[in-house]
């Protein structure tokens, strides 16, 4: 409990002073790595929890990280919140594919990453954790606030003079688009990918 309580503290407020988009990420990822800790706390519905979430923050950062890498080339490295400026003009469909992973970070449904919050909530509360339960919902709407900062300069900022080239690597952007794909579907149906979470609790039971 200690460590999810601190990593959720930790990691959204070295994440929320950043604009260094990798750092804020990297930060962002001990804050969800407090998600699954605390998800332990309830039991067998929390261990599914936690794997369900860890699916989920797998393709999430899948997404965000290759996203920057395309759009990183010679000479030019993606790496300033700022570098995402107005990058729904010069590409909408990479910037849709961020915004996507973003939603998903903050916990904004119906994408994959409000029900693996949910569902560590849920498991929480049946086990009487109400406090542990009302602080993870605050430090979700902290994280959402940097998530947010993302989408909005890569939708309402005006993109930067020096127009850098976006390369079209096409295998990288259909792997990238079934995962962005995925947060969505797993999202609005998260019960096959919960169910296999069940079995595969079960099955490491009975092993």
């Amino acid at each position: 409990m200690l460590l999810g309580v601190a990593s959720l503290l930790v990691g959204n407020l070295a994440a929320i002073m950043q604009t260094n988009i990798k750092r804020m990420l990297g930060y962002s990822t001990v804050s969800h790595m407090g998600f699954i800790l605390l998800a332990f706390l309830g039991a067998e519905a929390g261990v599914t929890a936690a794997l369900y979430y860890a699916i989920t923050y797998a393709l999430m950062a899948t997404v965000a990280f290759g996203v920057l890498m395309l759009l990183s080339n010679e000479g030019f490295e993606c790496e300033q919140v700022s570098d995402l400026a107005g990058l729904n003009q010069k590409n909408a469909w990479y910037a849709f594919l961020m915004l996507l992973s973003m939603f998903s970070m903050a916990g904004i449904p119906p994408l994959m990453g409000f029900y693996a919050k949910l569902s560590v909530i849920k498991a929480l509360l049946a086990h009487g954790y109400v406090w542990v339960s009302v602080y993870a919902v605050i430090m979700s709407l902290i994280g959402a606030f940097y998530y947010l900062r993302v989408v909005k300069t890569m939708y309402f900022d005006s993109p930067d003079a020096l127009d850098h080239k976006i390369e079209m690597r096409r295998i990288a952007q259909w792997v990238l688009s079934i995962n962005a794909l995925l947060l969505l579907l797993w999202g609005v149906l998260p019960e096959s990918v919960m169910h296999w979470c069940v079995q595969a609790f079960n099955q490491s039971m009975i092993g």
